[in-house]
């Protein structure tokens, strides 16, 4: 019999030939095959929101591939990948090719090994409809509220503009965020810090804690000098120690959003590479001595389940590799929260023995660093508990003969009386404290070495960075893990926030956007209500609410009010601050302002349709012609790339794709330009210097 497989990428197809073996034909459908097409609206809003499929343009020839293969197979099944949108992707393939949705003929795999794919293989099931209708319930959803939305917000502010159910939410946070900083109003307080020393000349440091009186807060310079002149000439003691022991357990395996953030912390990964990367690990790559093999499981999980078998073969290689004692005493079983997808295991090596070493050789440096990072965690969540030696010092300073008034300081740290599972993933770096002198006692003297007080002001609430952003839309419910990363690339793209050393900043038309939503679209930038339509979106999943009706509840008062507010609103425009330039109009004087047309951005004058002079934006570089000496200024090629060229043309004709650089040619004086390889040449005729340019640390990563 001829078999046939449908899988998304040709990389997943490749690995699973090497499995299936010759009897099966595996193909790939290069990722959605039909979809709405995005010229219009495609969604029947007076049929009951019925979606205007097509097929996804350049990929008609495929189909008829696709087709050829089917009718030339026995049994055909639609391996995509074990997602909503896989399954929808299934759905549409067994539309587009005539296949029954009644056959048993959707196959998943949570892993590509060959324990995976045999067991996937093996259990073959219906094309899940709820799946499929949760997720044309989301797209339609989302092209709803983008292509009613989008028109009307170009037109207030800017053109070429875009608004989203889930992006524009997440846009308010980082606008909210910023407006708290800016309204944060700091307090000033002080803190009393001292150094010991021990009768055996060790010397640590302490903090002051409080009085006779009980706990106190130092608010001015006025009460820490009191407190210094008071404890001028103290004697210090030892009041109290207590020595205790505390466990530290580890952090389950990662879940998408979990390994997202983790990769952002650690590696400096932004949130989309994490998953590209993730993705080639998931679908295979060829390892040196056991082939081509998927290394973890799939990336796209918000369930923290392992497998007994996976759980068994960690715990063999922890006992093989560190001894019986770095097993917990029973099996690690983490439990996911409540609303957690339970399809997928969490994120976790495919073969427990295979360990980074091992496959460094086969893989990228960033596959490699990412791979560590998943095998750590997940080899770290399975093992014993860290034991750690507890000790808190209070230390009473008084005047000597008056014991009822007293200044108090406490200190404590800790030393490790067992590592357990931090030989593989550190602990140390969020412990608070480090390693007190030994031998110290109650009633020991302390000789004070330094006293100091300290101010302080409280500080506002921290920016947003792409890892503490993807964890605050996974509490706030906003948003599935799998949509984070495009929704931040989507906000970044559209400039409605910026990057600036890892923090993310609103711009002025991410705030505009967000200030006239907020007024006017009270619910489409409604944490709360955002997070109830995700919740329905998952009840459509399970089969236990209807799209249709859930389309209505929402769309119905939506649409009601977009009518109301264009009327309340016609003839107004929104003004940014940042589109007005220093540029006067040549015609009449005015300040001429930065237009967005359908080839770019523009210069026009305000004054229209009075005066209706316009001129191109011109973009200048740091950089020189080297034909002529004039300014080297940024273009933009009809299909949108940016190349460089000289602000004479056409009278001289420079261009180059490589970036001007602010840096000069040692030889000739002239510009250097990057170039490929990260080498920076001088382009003047003649010279040819060159030089690897040299590496600087990414601050926006």
């Amino acid at each position: 019999m001829s078999k046939l497989v449908i899988v998304e990428s040709p990389s997943k197809a490749k690995t699973l030939k090497g499995y299936l073996g010759k009897d099966y034909n595996v193909v790939a459908s290069i990722g959605h095959i039909r979809d709405l097409p995005a010229a219009r609206l495609s969604v029947d809003v007076k049929n009951d929101f019925e979606p205007k499929y097509s097929i996804v343009k350049g990929k008609e020839k495929l189909v008829k591939e696709l087709q050829k293969a089917v009718s030339e197979s026995d049994k055909v099944y639609l391996a995509t990948d074990p997602d909503r949108e896989g399954e929808a992707i299934s759905w549409h393939l067994a539309t587009i090719l005539g296949l029954s949705l009644n056959d048993n003929n959707r196959v998943t795999f949570n892993e590509i090994t060959k324990t995976g794919v045999k067991n996937g293989m093996a259990n073959p099931r219906k094309v899940d409809i709820d799946l499929v209708n949760a997720q044309q319930a989301r797209r339609i959803l989302d092209r709803l509220v983008g292509y009613k939305l989008s028109p009307f917000v170009s037109q207030k502010i800017r053109r070429g503009l875009s608004a989203g159910r889930v992006q524009s939410v997440t846009v308010r946070m980082i606008v909210d965020r910023e407006e708290e900083i800016k309204a944060f109003v700091p307090r000033e307080y002080w803190s009393l810090d001292a150094k010991f020393t021990t009768p055996s000349r060790k010397t640590f440091e302490a903090a002051f804690t409080g009085d006779e009186t009980g706990k106190v807060s130092i608010e001015n310079k006025q009460q820490a000098d009191e407190y210094l002149a008071r404890l001028d000439g103290a004697e210090f003691t030892v009041d109290s120690l207590k020595k205790g022991t505390r466990k530290k357990n580890p952090l389950p395996p990662f879940i998408t959003s979990t390994l997202q953030q983790d990769a952002s912390y650690k590696l400096g990964f932004r949130s989309e590479r994490t998953m590209q990367i993730a993705q080639e690990l998931y679908e295979g790559v060829n390892v040196q001595g056991h082939g081509t093999m998927g290394l973890i499981t799939y990336m796209r999980t918000d369930s923290l389940r392992i497998s007994d078998e996976a759980r068994q073969a960690a715990s063999e290689f922890i006992t093989s590799v560190y001894g019986e004692k770095y097993l917990p005493e029973k099996p690690r079983i983490y439990k996911s929260r409540a609303n957690a997808q339970d399809g997928h295991e969490a994120i976790r090596p495919t073969t427990v023995s295979l360990t980074p070493q091992q496959a460094a050789s086969s893989l990228t440096a960033e596959q490699l660093k990412l791979y560590t990072l998943i095998w750590n965690r997940f080899m770290a969540s399975q093992m014993a508990s860290c034991v750690q030696n507890t000790v808190k010092l209070e230390i009473k300073g008084t005047q000597s003969g008056d014991s009822s008034r007293y200044c108090m300081f406490s200190a404590s740290g800790y030393s490790v009386k067992f590592d357990g599972f931090s030989v593989l993933y550190d602990v140390s770096e969020h412990e608070d404290g480090g390693k007190l002198p030994e031998g110290l006692a109650q009633g020991d003297r302390l000789k004070l070495k330094e006293l100091a007080g300290n101010q302080h002001f409280t500080q506002p609430p921290a920016r947003y960075t792409e890892a503490s952003l993807i964890k605050a839309l996974e509490e706030n419910g906003v948003g599935r893990p799998s949509t984070y990363a495009s929704i931040i690339s989507t906000i970044t793209k559209r400039e409605y926030i910026e990057r600036k050393s890892k923090q993310l900043y609103p711009t002025e038309l991410g705030t505009a956007v967000t200030e006239l939503l907020k007024e006017k679209f009270q619910k489409i930038v409604n944490v709360k209500f955002t997070a109830q339509m995700e919740t329905s979106l998952d009840k459509v999943g399970e089969g236990n609410e209807d799209y249709i009706k859930m389309l209505h509840t929402f769309y119905d008062d939506f649409d009601a009010n977009l009518t109301k507010v264009k009327g309340e609103m016609q003839g107004v425009k929104i003004q940014l601050q940042e589109d007005i330039t220093d540029i006067p109009c040549e015609n009449c004087g005015r300040m001429m302002v930065i237009k967005t047309g359908r080839f770019g951005k523009f210069l026009a004058c305000p004054g229209y349709p009075e005066c209706k002079n316009t001129k191109p934006l011109v973009v200048e570089t740091e950089a020189v012609c080297p034909k002529c000496g004039g300014k080297v200024i940024s273009k933009k090629s009809k299909r949108g790339y940016t190349f460089f060229g000289c602000e004479k043309w056409p009278g001289c004709d420079f261009m180059t794709w490589d970036k001007p650089t602010d840096e000069k040619c040692p030889q000739c004086g002239g510009s250097l330009f990057k170039g490929k390889g990260g080498m920076l040449n001088c382009l003047k005729e003649g010279c040819g210097y060159s030089k690897k340019a040299e590496r600087k640390k990414k601050n926006d990563e």
